[in-house]
């Protein structure tokens, strides 16, 4: 039995006005998402816990399985794990976003999506100007990166909160620095950054060329060493992880999930959706289980960028989800689940906690006549779990009558 799990991030939305009260994915050309409801089985689910701020980490904790109230620590262990960074006991790992600033207002969480080589740059430059054995910062994936810190017992990450930077666009910074214990030695480094930053040679010339500099880090998502048993060892089946973030590949790594990384792949509307589909299926002949996530549609919905969003939906239908189908469709022994991490609608432009549609199909699922993959279509669905990782125990070893 093979199992395919594609998650488009942040494809669920709210009505729009300008839709006609439907939403994007509604709107979208979705022929081969239609075909897995039409062909199996549609419902909702909770990737989000109660009181939990929603976000992908928590959320794709939640749909490989493991409940998040257990074993999620924060983001930045994730991504660190993906670049091969170790943590020791009260090592805390923060995300560090490149960000653009004018005035005290956050204008945009993601430096116009700088490439990874100007960011790597950057990231360098502040190591080397106020990184030191106890703060250290290492480059990622365009804007995305982290700092490492070592802050012994005095931690406090109870205490600690810090707002992700997508969150407060278009809002006050001051308003929404780091609060609690610690607060104050990561706002001088933020701050201190910000002073580095502004003239910057990358920077006057991302300003020449109208594109917005990366004139300031953002820490957040901070957490220590996660403790999560193997994939295999819970499901007993061997996988694959395809993404471009490092949050996915180093959820994958700490599973023990083979991470395959695909040329082209950039976390943006530009990734090469193909090329995941591909590896996709060259992985499932020698494994059992694959994941492949795609980010394109929440970028969208943090940008409020409603075109682009459909296009994403779109791309990953076709491109994505239809190859693979494709690839099996003379075979039974098979499973298929697609479905986002979470809601990322437009009118906000951040996360939200809403249960989004799944759709399942293959061997011994039922179809019960729904006409399409979207979120209407899913509320009508008898199919609800509300705690979320009982989907994955649902999709490979559960009672598939439920």
């Amino acid at each position: 039995m093979k199992y395919i799990l594609l998650v488009g991030d942040g494809m669920s939305d709210y009505p729009l006005k300008e839709l006609g009260g439907r939403t994007p994915l509604e709107v979208a050309r979705t022929p081969n998402m239609d075909l897995i409801a039409q062909s199996g089985r549609l419902g909702q689910v909770k990737t989000i816990p109660k009181m939990v701020q929603p976000g992908s980490d928590v959320a794709n904790i939640t749909i490989l399985g493991y409940n998040p109230e257990v074993y999620y620590t924060g983001r930045g262990p994730l991504e660190a794990a993906n670049l091969g960074l170790k943590l020791e006991d009260k090592d805390v790992a923060f995300r560090c976003n490149l960000v653009t600033v004018s005035g005290d207002i956050l204008v945009d969480y993601s430096a116009g999506h700088i490439s990874s080589k100007e960011a790597a740059q950057l990231i360098k430059f502040i190591n080397e100007k106020i990184g030191t054995e106890q703060f250290k910062f290492y480059s990622g994936v365009s804007y995305r990166n982290l700092m490492l810190a070592k802050m012994g017992t005095e931690a406090h990450l109870e205490e600690l909160k810090c707002q992700p930077p997508h969150d407060i666009i278009g809002q006050n910074i001051q308003k929404n620095l780091p609060q609690g214990k610690n607060a104050s030695v990561l706002i001088d480094l933020m701050q201190a950054s910000r002073k580095l930053l502004e003239n910057h040679e990358i920077n006057l010339v991302r300003v020449d060329l109208k594109e917005n500099p990366a004139n300031m880090i953002w820490l957040w998502g901070q957490g220590e060493k996660p403790n999560m048993p193997r994939f295999q060892d819970k499901y007993g089946v061997s996988g694959s992880v395809i993404s471009a973030v490092d949050l996915i590949k180093g959820l994958g790594k700490i599973l023990g999930l083979e991470v395959i990384d695909v040329y082209g792949a950039t976390g943006y509307y530009d990734t090469n959706y193909k090329g995941k589909a591909e590896a996709a299926l060259a992985a499932l002949e020698k494994k059992d289980f694959v994941f492949v996530h795609v980010e394109a549609p929440d970028e969208a919905g943090h940008n409020g960028d409603l075109r682009e969003k459909i296009t994403a939906i779109e791309r990953f239908d076709q491109l994505v989800v239809g190859e693979i189908l494709n690839a099996f469709k003379k075979s039974r022994d098979f499973r298929i689940l697609v479905l986002p991490d979470h809601a990322t609608p437009i009118a906000v432009r951040t996360h939200t906690a809403d249960a989004v549609p799944f759709g399942i199909m293959g061997k011994d699922i039922i179809a019960e006549n729904f006409s399409g993959y979207n979120e209407n279509e899913a509320a009508r669905s008898s199919l609800y779990f509300e705690r979320g990782y009982e989907l994955m125990d649902y999709f490979i070893k559960g009672d598939i009558k439920r």
